[in-house]
């Protein structure tokens, strides 16, 4: 199949620019003024963006949390992201503790993703326990497909201690590949929610309190510390608050090569969420806690100043049920937020229409930087003749407001309920074929596994 697509303004990160595109099979075929194939379809997009596929590097599907699983398996999940404009999504496959192997963990994720998924995707490697067995292991998952992995410094099936962490990053540097690390101070955190317990404090809007803003940056610090003996890259994920940045600016001024992701949630909401009464603050819980106005400044400035890379979700969702989990206990609330179908429309609405980031930026934001982060790049995350045909025609006119009832989530929440748009998705090609169009999925499951190759960033 064919298609031509004509008059639209085309974004990638150095520039817009008036142009055709015309698709043949899974590539860009052209790219040019005036086309005309006589055998292609030809769409009119006057008036409309068309970016390159959205990546989003940071979800969580079919994931067993806190007693329970996410709300959106592959199939539901993948389906609100393309209707949001990703097309190509990088979850986390694990190991399980227990000495297990990181190939019984991504067979394990394999398996969730297979023939479900509505957009391409990939995963990260959690790596939970290191020893000579695991490391072996590691040119395998390269040859795998795998080339960046995720590290943890809280939660009890996750952490690794500071040995550890040094072990892998150091490994890891050795086959030119890096970790996103989770960087909370686990100790201090499990003291101040016994602390909270045992005052009778309950409720969700202690959740902020016991994960302050300083036990993020200090571990943001010690990482860097630990990376810097290592002499290796490394990505801090979901990094949400200005004290977190400056340890990563301090960093990057003493010569070390640090990768910073952030999500939505962190640059729109703030944390008087979590004071919504019966239990409404629950909704918002999420690790580590949205922060307060000052700190989603700094992040926008932060964005703006191209020191942060990519602009994820942390898509973990849950019903309100499941959210009922921890009604009498805080911190048994399972952790996480639905994103993926919304990231282009609110980066888009708060970020791009009020001058916090230009167009280009939003484009390296969601799709080019990620792409060779990722080692995806140009095959996806940029629109050139040779490419992927994922490409997402954006009607900047658009408006809508977000609503639980008429999102693509299996849940029955939204942290962003009630949010107004200007500017949505209107169609998304995946790899040539028109998958959405209009918020309608027309070819579902066409989602295929892609491998992957090393960072193209500095490193």
């Amino acid at each position: 199949m064919k298609y031509l697509l004509k008059n639209g303004l085309i974004v990638s990160g150095d520039g817009t620019r008036q142009a055709d595109i015309l698709t043949e099979g899974e590539k860009i075929a052209r790219i040019g003024e005036n086309l005309s194939d006589p055998e292609a379809e030809v769409i009119d997009v006057s008036g409309k963006l068309i970016f390159p596929g959205f990546i989003d590097g940071h979800t969580h599907f079919d994931l067993e949390v806190a007693g329970t699983v996410t709300a959106d398996d592959f199939e539901t999940g993948t389906r609100a992201a393309l209707l949001g404009g990703t097309t190509m999504v990088i979850d986390y496959a694990s190991q399980d503790k227990g000495g297990h192997s990181l190939k019984e963990g991504l067979e394990k994720w394999h398996a969730k993703a297979d023939g479900k998924c509505s957009c391409d995707y990939s995963f990260h490697m959690s790596v939970v326990e290191w020893n000579e067995e695991v490391e072996k292991e590691i040119p395998q998952m390269i040859e795998e497909g795998i080339t960046s992995f995720k590290l943890y410094m809280t939660y009890p099936a996750m952490i690794l201690n500071d040995r550890d962490l040094y072990k892998v990053i150091k490994c890891l540097k050795e086959y030119e590949c890096f970790a996103g690390v989770h960087c909370e101070n686990a100790g201090v955190i499990d003291a101040k929610i016994e602390e909270a317990k045992a005052a009778g404090r309950l409720g969700p809007e202690n959740h902020p309190l016991v994960r302050p803003d300083t036990m993020e940056a200090e571990a943001v610090h010690r990482l860097l510390v630990i990376a810097k003996e290592a002499g290796a890259p490394v990505m801090c994920v979901h990094t949400t608050n200005r004290k977190a940045m400056d340890e990563i600016r301090q960093a990057r001024a003493d010569g070390q090569i640090v990768y910073c992701e952030t999500c939505p949630q962190y640059l729109l909401l703030d944390d008087s969420v979590y004071a919504k009464p019966d239990f409404g603050g629950a909704v918002y819980v999420c690790a580590p806690p949205i922060r307060k106005k000052e700190d989603q400044e700094c992040l926008w400035n932060a964005l703006k100043n191209h020191e942060i890379q990519t602009i994820a979700t942390d898509q973990c969702s849950f019903t309100l049920k499941q959210k009922e989990l921890g009604r009498n206990d805080f911190s048994k609330i399972p952790g996480g937020l639905p994103g993926v179908q919304t990231r282009g429309s609110l980066i888009y609405t708060y970020g791009v229409r009020t001058g916090k980031i230009s167009l280009e930026q939003m484009c390296q934001l969601l799709s080019e930087t990620a792409a060779k982060l990722y080692g995806v790049y140009p095959q996806k995350g940029v629109i050139q003749e040779g490419s992927d045909a994922d490409l997402v025609v954006f009607d900047p006119e658009k408006e809508d407001v977000i609503s639980a009832k008429t999102h693509a989530y299996n849940t029955d929440n939204n942290p962003f309920e009630g949010f107004r748009l200007h500017g949505g998705v209107e169609k998304v090609f995946l790899r040539g074929t028109l998958s959405a169009d209009n918020g309608r999925i027309i070819a579902e499951k066409k989602g295929k596994y892609i491998y992957r190759g090393k960072n193209q960033l500095p490193h």
